[in-house]
């Protein structure tokens, strides 16, 4: 048998010799700290230069360290909690439920990685070698959620935008304090969860790490589809930076472009696909908020208290925007004639099925990520600025949109692997279709 490094020999399960061998123990540990230390690793520099670039920096009290432990609590989808007061005349509050998705993606691909590498040089793995690698980065991860959380508490003095208020307010002690902090429970409950996921997507999109022997038939069957269609949300976001290194040149303000490639590209990436497929968000901005959306998307949002976002509302403010359908009929077509090709030859209908179930659950969880529900609220007697944002997906829309066109990507994938499976049968091995051999 082959391992899956292609050397010739006996492959041995992972993990068979943990019971042999007390430091396959202490190997597994530190397969979970490198992994959890080189994810946080990664996005904490992506979320970094991302903050720099929105001069985070800049922010009083030298709070950008919290604000980076926030931000990395964030993408994990903890929310983050505002508060604040002074002198019992002055009050903040509010919450930030958002996900950074280039960081959240930076450090799930980093993460994948770390996690299946030691696994890459046995041709089959056990399945408690399994759960034994998970739970050690399950709870290396938990610890550094925790650190994270003692981090991201910081408060700072923040101006109202009007001198007059800010002028009284400092006179009478009452300048308004804003403070951030997220909530242990909910933390470790979202880190072990984004630990799960990954764990899980890594194995079922793999093509060399191995599965347990009951599992097996899944590489040629559910890999493939899974593989495709995590691949489709790749290719988006490479669009989409593509578009933004466009943006930067042309633009006026670069900087902001590139602060929003590095905290929230795959966002605008997904929810450009959702809404290519006909599915539909709803939401607002309100105009005190400098949201960087780009112009068609906040000219939607920005339009009224709860506006319906989908392709023809975008289409009124930028033609351009009728391209997301094609775009989207193209590449999701494109990922179910990769799946099917590098499918096991199941019927038609098995094809189609599965494609529609994997595309309609990735669709999903584009839906939940997008989310976006921020409010801000600061008043000093009465006065002051209020902000808000809020963006919800149209889930009873856009996730049975996506199954409908996962079934036409999966049925039209297995027509063409089937049409051409039976082209190369028809051709001998030497390669001559007439069989005669040559001249």
């Amino acid at each position: 048998m082959l391992d899956a490094a292609g050397a010739a020999g006996p492959a041995e399960p992972a993990g068979a010799g943990s019971r042999r061998n007390p430091s396959a123990w202490l190997s597994v540990l530190l397969s979970g700290l490198l992994t959890t230390v080189g994810a946080l690793a990664a996005m904490a520099a992506v979320a970094a230069l991302g903050l720099w670039l929105a001069r985070a920096g800049e922010l009083p009290g030298g709070g950008f360290g919290s604000v980076l432990a926030a931000t990395l609590l964030m993408a994990l989808g903890v929310p983050v909690q505002l508060d604040g007061s002074a002198a019992f005349v002055a009050t903040a509050q509010g919450g930030i439920t958002a996900v950074p998705l280039s960081v959240t993606l930076v450090g799930a691909l980093v993460a994948a990685y770390l996690f299946l590498r030691p696994l890459r040089r046995h041709a089959v793995v056990s399945g408690g070698a399994l759960l034994a690698r998970a739970l050690a980065f399950a709870g290396c991860w938990t610890v550094a959620v925790l650190l994270l959380c003692a981090a991201a508490r910081h408060s700072f003095t923040v101006p109202t935008g009007d001198p007059l208020i800010d002028e009284f307010g400092g006179a009478i002690g009452a300048a308004p304090v804003v403070g951030f902090r997220a909530d242990p429970g909910p933390a470790i409950g979202w880190g072990l969860l984004w630990v799960a996921v990954v764990v899980l997507l890594a194995l079922a999109a793999s093509r060399r790490a191995p599965l347990p022997t009951r599992l097996v038939g899944l590489h040629r069957t559910l890999r493939p589809t899974v593989h495709a269609v995590l691949a489709l949300l790749l290719v988006y976001v490479l669009l989409a930076l593509v578009g933004a290194v466009v943006a930067m040149v042309t633009g006026s303000d670069p900087r902001a472009t590139l602060a929003l490639v590095c905290l929230g590209l795959p966002n605008l990436a997904w929810l450009a696909l959702g809404v290519g497929l006909g599915g539909s968000w709803h939401g607002h901005v309100s105009d005190s908020l400098g949201l960087p959306f780009p112009r068609p998307l906040a000219d939607v949002l920005r339009s009224g208290s709860d506006v319906t976002l989908n392709l023809g509302a975008l289409a009124e403010h930028s033609g351009w925007a009728w391209l997301l359908l094609p775009l989207a009929a193209l590449l999701v077509l494109a990922a179910g004639v990769a799946a099917a090709l590098r499918s096991r030859p199941s019927p038609l209908w098995q094809s189609a099925a599965r494609f529609a179930v994997v595309l309609a659950l990735a669709v999903l969880a584009v839906g939940v990520l997008t989310r976006i529900s921020a409010v801000v609220g600061l008043s000093l007697l009465g006065l002051g600025e209020q902000g808000s944002a809020a963006l919800e997906p149209d889930l009873w829309t856009v996730v049975p949109v996506a199954a409908g066109w996962g079934a036409l990507a999966g049925l039209l994938g297995a027509l063409v692997a089937r049409r051409g499976r039976a082209a190369d049968a028809e051709v001998p091995p030497g390669g001559d279709p007439g069989g005669t051999g040559g001249p």
